[in-house]
């Protein structure tokens, strides 16, 4: 078998009835973003033809964490945390948008997650974040990212967090209009 690895997606698409194109984040596990195609596709069926992927990035290292996908007979106790996706939410005075700011957080809970999210400079320059009811911080959605991998990626593997014992570099961002095909 492959080496399996978790892949982040911005996918972007213009459904039918729609007037702007849409954006949804999809995660999955897969040997390459090739073999994640038709999950994406299952994903978003509204997308048909016109699905296409605005950024992706192989998720292998996340605040000084390192992020391994293993069999689930496999998995290591948990003890460095959870990985986390936020999308956070927010304004800039006199522009017609409401622009997101999507994170990664290793944090042992949500709350955690939310602290350290706080601490970026989205909510330090953003004209005026706004606030979520369900968790009274300025979140628009947040998931533990091992909840929203699909059922069939749930059902073999886990995600292996660890502490990083060495400054690593990021993961690599891939940004740009990507179809579906040209992988």
């Amino acid at each position: 078998m492959s080496e399996m690895k978790l892949y982040m997606f911005l996918l972007g698409c213009k459904p039918a009835g729609r007037h702007t194109e849409q954006h949804d984040i999809f995660f999955g596990v897969g040997a390459s973003v090739k073999e994640l195609v038709p999950a994406i596709k299952t994903f978003w069926p509204e997308g048909k033809e016109g699905i296409h992927i605005d950024a992706w990035r192989e998720v292998t290292r996340v605040n000084g964490y390192r992020v391994t996908v293993v069999p689930l007979e496999a998995a290591q106790p948990d003890n460095a945390g959870k990985l986390f996706f936020l999308n956070l939410g927010g304004y800039k005075a006199g522009e017609f948008e409401e622009y997101h700011y999507k994170v990664l957080s290793i944090a042992n809970d949500k709350n955690s997650a939310i602290k350290e999210a706080k601490q970026l400079s989205f909510f330090k320059h953003s004209a005026s974040a706004h606030v979520d009811d369900k968790y009274g911080v300025d979140v628009d959605d947040m998931y533990e990212v091992a909840d929203i991998l699909p059922q069939s990626a749930k059902a073999q593997f886990h995600l292996q967090i660890e502490k990083a014992e060495y400054a690593d570099t990021e993961d690599v961002l891939h940004l740009g209009y990507f179809k579906l095909n040209s992988f």
